[in-house]
C-alpha cells in the first residue's frame, strides 16, 4: 500500500478540562448590593436630652437603583444579626430619599428597583431634636422605628419609638423626687454617702426658707397674744393654700413636660381665676368655723374674725395658684429644670404668704 494512502497515526485524545460549574454552584458569590449605612455623627456627640444621644447605627441602607432580589438577600444576611423593620433608601451624598417597609419589599416584583417601590420623602426626625419635640411630632404616627438626619437631610441614624417614650417616662418619673429636692440621678441602689451628698442640700435650704415662715410668727407675736385663736388657723390657712398651689404646679409641670404650656401668662391667669372660684366656697366655709369658734370662746370680734378669714383664704388661694403656676416657668425661663426644688419653693412661699396675711388683716381690722 503507498504512502499516500496509508492511514494516519492515531492521535491520542487530549484530556477535556473539567467543565466549569454553573452559576449557582460557583465559588464566587454574586456582588452583594453595596451598604451605605455610615454614620456621620456619633451619638455622644448629642446631649441626653436630644434625639441624636439615642441613635443606633443605621442598617438596611440601600441605593434607589438596588433590584428588589438584592435587597432581599442583603436583609436576609443582616437578619442575623440585626431586627430590621425597614430598607432605607440614601443617594450617593446619604441624603435619604425613601422607606420599603418589609411588607412591600416581600410582595414586590424581584426585577423592580426600589426606588419604584418606596415611599418617598419619609417622616425623619433632627438628629438635634429635643426628646419631648420629637414624642410631640411622633405621637400620632406610632413608627416602630424612626430615621434620624442631620440638618442638610443625611441619614444619620435610627431611634426606636419605645426606648425614646421610655426615656421621656424614666424622665418623667423623675419630677416628683425632683420637686423636694431629691436629685433624677438617685435610685434605689444609690450608695447612702451619696443619697446624703444629694440630698442634704436642699434639707439645709428648706429649714431657712421654715425659719422665714417662723420669723413672720414672730413678727406678729403681740397679734397672736392678743387672740389666740387664731393659732389654730394659721395651719389650716397654710394647708388650703399650700394645695392650692401644689395643684396648680402639677398641672404646670405636666403641661411644661408634653409641650402644652405656650403661653406661661395665659396659665398663670387662668390659675388666678380658678384661685378665686375655689377660695369663695371654702373661705365661707372656713369663716363659718371661725365664726362659731370664736363664739364659743367668748370673743366680741367674732364676726370680724370670719370677715379675716375669709379675706385671708381668697388673697391665699389667689396668689398661690398663680405661684404654682409661676414657679415651673420661672425656673424654665431660667434656663433651670423645671421640677427642680419646685415643692420646696412653693411651700415656703405660700406658708410666709398664707399667714401674713391672715395676722395682719387681724392686726389692721380687728386690733
Amino acid at each position: 500500500m503507498d504512502d499516500e494512502t496509508k492511514p494516519a497515526p492515531a492521535v491520542p485524545p487530549e484530556p477535556r478540562e473539567a467543565a466549569s460549574p454553573p452559576a449557582a454552584e460557583a465559588d464566587t458569590a454574586p456582588t452583594d448590593p453595596p451598604l451605605r449605612s455610615r454614620t456621620i455623627i456619633h451619638a455622644d456627640a448629642y446631649p441626653s436630652d436630644q434625639v441624636g444621644s439615642m441613635m443606633e447605627r443605621p442598617v438596611a441602607v440601600l441605593s434607589p437603583e438596588t433590584l428588589v432580589s438584592e435587597a432581599i438577600r442583603e436583609v436576609r444576611v443582616l437578619a442575623r444579626t440585626h431586627f430590621i423593620t425597614y430598607v432605607y433608601v440614601t443617594d450617593d451624598d446619604n441624603q435619604l430619599e425613601g422607606v420599603v417597609a418589609m411588607r412591600e419589599l416581600l410582595l414586590a416584583d424581584a426585577r423592580q428597583p426600589l426606588s419604584a417601590i418606596m415611599l418617598r420623602d419619609p417622616y425623619a426626625l433632627r438628629a438635634d431634636m429635643t426628646l419631648l419635640d420629637a414624642m410631640r411630632e411622633a405621637v400620632g404616627r406610632h413608627y416602630p422605628v424612626y430615621p434620624v438626619c442631620d440638618r442638610l437631610g443625611r441619614l444619620v441614624g435610627l431611634v426606636r419609638g419605645q426606648a425614646m417614650f421610655e426615656r421621656q417616662a424614666i424622665e418623667i418619673s423623675a419630677q416628683p423626687g425632683q420637686m423636694v429636692g431629691v436629685e433624677k440621678e438617685e435610685t434605689m441602689a444609690t450608695p447612702v454617702p451619696r443619697c446624703f451628698r444629694l440630698r442634704y442640700p436642699w434639707l439645709q435650704f428648706n429649714l431657712f426658707a421654715a425659719l422665714a415662715a417662723a420669723t413672720v410668727i414672730a413678727f406678729f407675736e403681740s397679734t397672736l397674744d392678743q387672740l389666740v385663736l387664731l393659732a389654730a388657723f394659721l395651719p389650716v390657712l397654710a394647708g388650703q393654700a399650700g394645695n392650692t398651689g401644689a395643684q396648680a404646679m402639677a398641672v404646670t409641670l405636666r403641661g411644661i413636660t408634653i409641650g402644652e404650656v405656650r403661653r406661661g401668662s395665659q396659665r398663670v391667669r387662668k390659675e388666678a381665676l380658678l384661685g378665686v372660684m375655689n377660695a369663695i366656697p371654702v373661705g365661707l366655709s372656713a369663716a363659718l368655723v371661725m365664726f362659731v369658734y370664736a363664739s364659743m370662746q367668748g370673743a366680741d370680734v367674732s364676726l370680724m374674725l370670719a370677715v379675716v378669714v375669709l379675706i385671708a383664704m381668697l388673697l391665699s388661694c389667689v396668689l398661690s395658684g398663680m405661684i404654682g403656676a409661676a414657679v415651673p416657668l420661672i425656673l424654665r425661663r431660667l434656663g433651670a429644670d423645671p421640677a427642680t426644688a419646685s415643692s420646696i419653693l412653693l411651700s415656703t412661699t405660700t406658708d410666709v404668704l398664707s399667714m401674713g396675711l391672715l395676722l395682719s388683716l387681724t392686726t389692721w381690722l380687728v386690733l
